[in-house]
């Protein structure tokens, strides 16, 4: 059994395709009307009922060859679709011309902002033509404006060649380097303000000097303090005199005042002092 669907077909020696007759479409078939299915190529307002139909939404449509119209060759079609809401027929063509379609009967087509402005352009250059075809001296009056702009456009470009030029010969390294010196510069500032301040703080320089030392500097270790401990020799016990220490019983001071009186009677007869 051979294959159902070939990549490959045979062609005898004999075949000629001029001798293929052709086939003749009957004048009923030219004008009839395809059923297929298409999306709404914009935005529309059905003009019975009001209703939008948005771009993209799908739609059984009729479609038919124009006769008797086309561009450069191309065949023009035309559309029949019919409303959601209200089932009114709306028909609308291809237009190969601006690569667009052209809404007919049946709705309105909705505001597009970029259409409008292509529109409005072309019939301003179609109003500066005009004017120009009527008035010579109009042509020579856009002509030096032109030359004005041209004239502005290349400065405008040469100024910004030179400043480019002038960013392609900036050496980055350099601008880094001459940044690090600064901040190094701008922190020994620093350090000097503090020292300062805290000089006159804490006192002159003669007097004490404070100087900042990193936690991981090796070149300058902070000065240990070592305390003196009092050692004793036996010698010393020799220039010690042999007198035994007095036990002569201090008297404590004499209070003075309004409870110095008092205390002085208590205390002359316990401790034998005189009253005054």
């Amino acid at each position: 059994m051979t294959e159902r669907k070939t990549l490959n077909r045979y062609y005898p020696v004999e075949y000629d395709p001029v001798n293929i007759p052709k086939l003749k479409a009957k004048k009923k078939e030219q004008n009839r009307l395809w059923g297929i299915r298409v999306m709404a190529p914009f935005n529309m307002r059905c003009n019975t009922c009001r209703d939008y139909i948005y771009k993209g939404k799908k739609l059984n449509s009729k479609k038919e060859t124009v006769s008797n119209e086309d561009y450069l060759g191309i065949e023009i079609h035309r559309f029949y679709i019919r409303c959601p809401k209200c089932v009114a027929v709306i028909a609308f063509k291809t237009d190969p011309k601006n690569c667009d379609y052209t809404l007919e009967t049946g709705a309105t087509r909705n505001f597009e902002a970029a259409k409008t402005l292509m529109d409005q352009e072309k019939k301003k250059q179609q109003a500066i033509e005009d004017e120009e075809a009527a008035n010579p001296m109009k042509v020579l009056e856009n002509r030096t404006k032109q030359s004005r702009n041209e004239m502005d456009t290349m400065e405008a470009l040469t100024e910004l060649r030179e400043r480019n030029a002038r960013h392609q010969k900036v050496d980055h390294d350099d601008i880094m380097r001459k940044a690090k010196l600064y901040q190094q510069e701008l922190e020994r500032l620093q350090k000097e303000e503090e020292d300062c301040l805290i000089r006159d703080l804490f006192g002159s320089a003669k007097e004490t000097t404070i100087r900042r030392i990193d936690s991981d500097d090796e070149e300058h270790p902070l000065p240990v303090k070592r305390a003196k401990v009092k050692t004793e020799s036996p010698s010393d016990l020799l220039g010690q005199s042999t007198n035994p220490p007095s036990t002569s019983k201090s008297l404590p001071h004499k209070p003075i005042g309004a409870l110095g009186m008092l205390l002085d009677y208590s205390y002359s007869s316990e401790s034998g002092w005189d009253n005054e």
